[in-house]
């Protein structure tokens, strides 16, 4: 237990840190609108089976997405679950193309219990991304040269992101029936910056325009589950949460310019740094999970935001209501095999379709993905049956239509969490 001590302490130390200085640097031109890129919900038991986790209860994960099932937790146990993911973005226009890649921190959740039937859980967990960087130089022997114009080096690119801190409880009260709670922490910064650079320096303006927006303040997740039990460890799980709309505090600024090569310099137009409100919708989720203890598991999830009533600064009428279908499955062949390592491994496969929350020319950007997963039992090293490596890969489409003048994109996920349980709480005797 000791060992396991260590190893705790030195990735939570790690993972408060790291989101301070470094962020997803995946390229996404659409990162350009709105709050960025959203990013899947889940931890990566719950992503490789296509993000579901309304419905979902296990003693040795934690579906923050429904925080009724922490009342799920064993008794004498302590979970611990640490993230990295690689990324991959492959864009297409038609007509060119271009991919770029990152590796970084995805998420920190940990969860035990306070009594019988009652657990808590906390974590870190990314919500968006606003990086991108796009460029285009158009010179004299380019289709789309105009004369007037002249030839000119057009650069936009974005940083930062919104990270989540929640911490909750859930809490049964009655063998069938859990209801659980979130106090969620939304904070980050998103900054954009363009500009549009002339070869003709010396006698044309060229134009630079700067917005920054950062974002903070607490939010509450609800969430109820109904259990049944059958014969031979069959269950049927029920569940239903919600992510509240909230009015989160925000400073939004915003500068364009011109200027020359003779530093003279106009200002087009100018926000200061204003004290504002950026509106998020609420988040409902309907679940419905099927299976047999220790054998399979598969489940579906409902999930809806009406994004077209969000208020965000610098991104007015690029947001459209979403709905999306997630569904996914796990299978053990034998959970407590002593003859087998690969029957104790756990096989994951789930996908997920639907729409995005960007509207550009009037069209609205459509998602679809598939995912596989795997978890890994790590008792040689960790000394517990439960503790284990879990592995997912999760390739989604996001398109729209080529008259529209708007591009698709292929994102590649491949991530690894190490997922540590241990019987923290128990009193070993000795005699």
């Amino acid at each position: 237990m000791q060992n396991k001590l260590i190893i705790v302490t030195f990735i939570s130390l790690f993972s408060f840190a790291y989101p301070a200085s470094g962020q997803k640097n995946i390229d996404s031109p659409y990162s350009r609108f709105n709050l960025g890129t959203l990013q899947p919900e889940g931890s990566f038991r719950s992503l490789g089976m296509g993000s579901v986790g309304t419905a979902m209860r296990d003693n040795s994960s934690i579906y923050f997405s429904n925080p009724a099932s922490y009342s799920n937790l064993d008794t004498i146990s302590f979970v611990f679950d640490f993230g990295l993911d690689y990324g991959s973005n492959f864009i297409s226009d038609g007509i060119s193309k271009f991919s770029s890649n990152d590796m970084n921190f995805h998420h920190l959740i940990l969860g035990f219990p306070l009594a019988k039937g009652w657990g808590f859980a906390a974590g870190i967990v990314p919500i968006s991304s606003g990086y991108y960087q796009i460029s285009q130089t158009v010179t004299s022997t380019d289709p789309g040269y105009d004369p007037t114009t002249g030839e000119y080096a057009e650069t936009h690119n974005g940083d930062g992101g919104i990270t989540k801190f929640f911490f909750g409880t859930g809490i049964k009260l009655s063998k069938n029936f859990s209801v659980g709670a979130n106090l969620s922490f939304l904070s980050g910064q998103i900054k954009r910056d363009n500009s549009i650079q002339f070869s003709d320096f010396y006698n044309v303006f060229n134009n630079i325009n700067e917005e920054k927006l950062v974002l903070g303040g607490i939010n509450f997740d609800y969430g109820i589950q109904y259990t049944a039990s059958f014969k031979n460890n069959y269950f049927l799980n029920l569940g239903a949460s919600i992510t509240t709309g909230n009015n989160y505090n925000t400073k939004y600024s915003q500068l364009s310019l011109k200027y020359t090569a003779y530093n003279v310099t106009d200002t087009i137009s100018y926000v200061p740094n204003n004290t504002t409100k950026t509106f998020i919708p609420a988040t409902y989720r309907f679940g419905i999970a099927f299976g047999k203890k220790n054998k399979f598991t598969a489940g579906l999830d409902y999930v809806t935001t009406k994004w077209s009533t969000s208020k965000i600064p610098g991104s007015s009428g690029y947001a459209a209501d979403t709905r999306e279908l997630r569904f996914g499955a796990e299978f053990i062949p034998d959970k407590y095999s002593n003859y087998s390592y690969l029957s104790r491994i756990e096989y994951r496969i789930g996908g997920h379709i639907g729409d995005n929350y960007l509207i550009i020319n009037g069209e609205q950007l459509k998602e679809y993905g598939a995912s596989i997963g795997f978890g890994i039992p790590l008792p040689i090293i960790l000394g517990n049956p439960f503790s284990k490596t879990n592995l997912y890969i999760d390739y989604t489409k996001k398109y729209a239509s080529p008259t529209n003048n708007l591009h698709a994109e292929g994102f590649l996920t491949i991530g690894v969490s190490l997922n540590l349980y241990d019987t923290w709480f128990f009193k070993r005797k000795y005699e």
